[in-house]
């Protein structure tokens, strides 16, 4: 199995290396790792010991930010180290004033030895999954403790079938695991694993926390004036196809689109989908344009904004569920919005739950969608359960600080 492994991961690789050629993100990935360790060495003392995070890409970010940040407060003159597997997370993150930034090398034995002994961690921490062989088994022969938070797993992973022995064996290196419900406890003791605690997800104090200090963002608040909006977040094609039919129906209602990809090609079908009365944000930012009355939809065509959009919101959309699955939920929740996203949601608890106490819906038509927006657009009810949700579930960031072998202060 370590042999189809090590096989896998270099297939992959020069499946990205050809994608590399005409696809951006691919490049990235390719470019970005090219000149990985010269970055190291100009940038790591290796004599040094730094607290590693590795984040998938920006939502495990977000995710396991405040248990960065509050080690970081907690032991400042410690050093840390993040990395990314993913563009997305890297290319917004990269110059993030806490931590030395790079992307991960490819999981081979060697880039395992290098990598490892270039940062020098006294500890890692990866947020969710990810789940890495060569890495974690020199994490676990250097005797360096490695811990896995807000874990969630399923049963239809390969850690939890008959052919899934290695895989299984992998899981063996993590030190603790700090998951977030019932039962990813109850599948890791399942297989002998009982170095685990449940402590929730820590993506509620991070979006708890952003809810109580927001960015304000004057020409959004130019743009909404006193009409009720509905932010949609991190959107997709079929997303914004479905999204379309609603400023026509509810014209005293404004539209905020953040889409999950702002090449020009995606924005411009959006320009098109909302033709009347749809402006760019970029429009108004690069200029001393305001918007006016006319303006009814506008598409923020940047990233870095949306966690601060939703303050000003009614009702959100959240994208991504009629692809892979929806995004953040939490995000919009947190300021007290009733969500609505599409069908494929079943991989995200959050949304199960919000769904439970009436504060999202899914969807999977336009009518469907219309008579969810209807019904929460005077739904006070459902904005407070959305709020209440998400302050009930905080407080994992510090169950994790207290139960790992925090650092000593320098």
């Amino acid at each position: 199995m370590l042999l189809l492994y090590i096989i896998g991961i270099r297939l992959y690789t020069l499946l990205i290396r050809i994608l590399s050629l005409f696809n951006p993100k691919a490049k990235l990935f390719i470019k970005g790792r090219k000149n990985v360790y010269t970055q190291i060495t100009q940038k790591i003392n290796p004599s040094e010991k730094h607290i590693w995070f590795h984040f998938a890409s920006l939502g495990e970010f977000e995710q396991g930010r405040p248990v960065l940040e509050k080690l970081k407060a907690l032991y400042p003159a410690k050093k840390i180290v993040v990395t990314f597997f993913s563009p997305s997370g890297y290319e917004i993150r990269k110059n993030y004033a806490l931590a030395d930034v790079f992307y991960l090398p490819i999981d081979t034995a060697a880039n395992a030895k290098r990598f490892i002994a270039s940062i020098n961690p006294e500890m890692a921490i990866f947020t969710k999954y990810e789940f890495w062989h060569f890495y974690f088994r020199e994490l676990k022969d250097r005797g360096i403790p490695l811990y896995v938070i807000s874990g969630i797993f399923r049963e239809s992973q390969a850690f939890f079938k008959w052919y899934g022995g290695f895989y299984r064996n992998i899981l063996k290196s993590v030190t603790y695991f700090f998951v977030q419900n019932k039962e990813s406890e109850n599948l890791l003791k399942s297989i002998g694993l009982n170095n685990v605690t449940i402590n929730g997800d820590t993506r509620f104090d991070r979006v708890y926390e952003n809810a109580q200090s927001p960015k304000q963002l004057g020409l959004i608040e130019s743009f909404i004036g006193n009409s009720p909006t509905l932010v949609c977040g991190s959107t997709w094609p079929a997303d914004e196809k479905i999204l379309s039919a609603l400023p026509e129906k509810y014209p005293n209602w404004k539209f905020i689109i953040a889409p999950h990809e702002i090449h020009e090609s995606h924005i411009e079908s959006i320009e098109k989908q909302f033709s009347a009365g749809s402006v760019r944000f970029s429009i108004f930012s690069s200029s001393n344009q305001t918007p006016n009355a006319e303006h009814q939809t506008l598409i923020v065509d940047n990233i870095g904004m949306l966690s601060s959009l939703y303050q000003y919101g009614n009702v959100a959309y959240i994208g991504g569920g009629f692809g892979t699955g929806i995004h953040n939920t939490l995000e919009a929740a947190a300021f007290g919005l009733p969500v609505i996203f599409g069908p494929k949601y079943d991989k995200f608890q959050e949304a199960k739950d919000l769904i439970a106490i009436g504060a999202a819906k899914s969807i999977s038509a336009v009518e469907e969608l219309t008579s969810a927006f209807e019904g929460f657009a005077e739904n006070k009810d459902a904005a407070q359960q959305a709020k209440r949700y998400v302050a009930d579930k905080k407080g994992a960031t510090d169950q994790i600080i207290n139960l790992i072998n925090s650092p000593k202060k320098s």
